[in-house]
C-alpha cells in the first residue's frame, strides 16, 4: 500500500504493471511508488522477480500492461547485470564499448574512469582473464561513464571475496556522490544495511512491502517480510 506521507523528491510510479513469460507471470505490482532520489534496495527470495523488475525500470523490457513514469520525466537509466560477458579484448577496449552509445565519451574519461575503479594497472590485460571482482569493477566502470540519472545493479558483489566486496561497495556509493541515484539487488542483508536508505521487498513477483531500512529491518510489517528476514538471518 502506498504511503502518501512519504517525501520522495524524486521517484518512479508503476501502475497496474504485470509482466509475463510463457504465459507466467513474473510481476504483478498493481500500484507503488518507489524513491529515486536515494540508494535504495531490493531485496527478496530467489526467484522472486528482482533481476526483472530492474530490467523493467530500466526499460529493457516492457510491461504486458500498465504504465511506469519517472517523477522528472524520462530519464538516462544504466543497468548493470549480475553476468555481463566480456569480449576478447583489454580492458580498456571494453569499457570503452560504451562509446557506442554515446560518442562523446572522450578517452580522458575513460583512463579517469579506469582510475577510479582502481583497475588503471590492468588496462592493457585481457578483460576475459580478469577476476570476477575485476570484471564487475568494469562492468561499474562503464554505468559511470553513461552518467546515469539512476544506476540499476544486479548483485554487484555476488561471488565476490570481502575484500572486493568492499571495494565494489566503496564505487555504488560513489555513484550517489556522482549524482547518480541507485537501485541495486542483493541478498546479503548487512550489505543492504550498509548502502541502502530504502527497501523494497519483493516475494512472488509482488511488492509485499517497503520503507526505510531500519523500520525494515526492526519492525518488519507483513509476515512475507518476517519470514524472509528471519530466514535470511539464520542463513547468515
Amino acid at each position: 500500500m502506498v504511503n502518501l506521507s512519504e517525501p520522495f523528491k524524486q521517484f518512479v510510479e508503476l501502475k497496474d504493471v504485470i509482466v509475463k513469460s510463457n504465459e507466467r507471470i513474473i510481476l504483478n505490482i498493481p500500484h507503488a511508488i518507489i524513491p529515486t532520489d536515494r540508494i535504495c534496495a531490493c531485496i527478496g527470495p530467489n526467484g522472486a522477480g528482482k533481476t526483472t523488475f530492474l530490467k523493467l525500470l530500466d526499460g529493457l523490457i516492457k510491461p504486458h500492461s500498465g504504465s511506469i513514469t519517472y517523477s522528472n520525466g524520462p530519464i538516462r537509466s544504466a543497468l548493470v547485470l549480475h553476468h555481463t560477458p566480456m569480449i576478447k579484448a583489454s580492458a580498456r577496449v571494453n569499457i570503452s564499448l560504451v562509446r557506442d552509445a554515446d560518442s562523446s565519451i572522450d578517452s580522458s574519461q575513460i583512463e579517469a574512469v579506469m582510475e577510479q575503479i582502481g583497475l588503471s594497472q590492468l588496462a592493457d590485460s585481457p578483460a576475459h582473464k580478469l577476476s570476477a571482482g575485476e570484471r564487475q569493477k568494469l562492468c561499474l566502470g562503464r554505468a559511470i561513464l553513461q552518467k546515469p540519472n539512476l544506476a540499476l545493479l544486479d548483485e554487484p558483489t555476488a561471488n565476490l571475496d570481502p575484500n572486493t566486496t568492499d571495494q565494489v561497495e566503496e564505487i555504488i556509493r560513489q555513484f550517489k556522490l556522482q549524482g547518480s541515484d541507485v537501485i541495486f539487488t542483493s541478498h546479503q542483508l548487512a550489505q543492504v544495511q550498509r548502502l541502502a536508505e530504502y527497501i523494497v521487498f519483493i516475494d512472488q513477483g509482488e511488492i509485499k512491502e517497503k520503507g526505510p531500512v531500519g523500520p525494515f529491518f526492526s519492525s518488519p510489517q507483513t509476515q512475507a517480510a518476517k519470514s524472509f528476514l528471519h530466514q535470511e538471518l539464520l542463513a547468515d
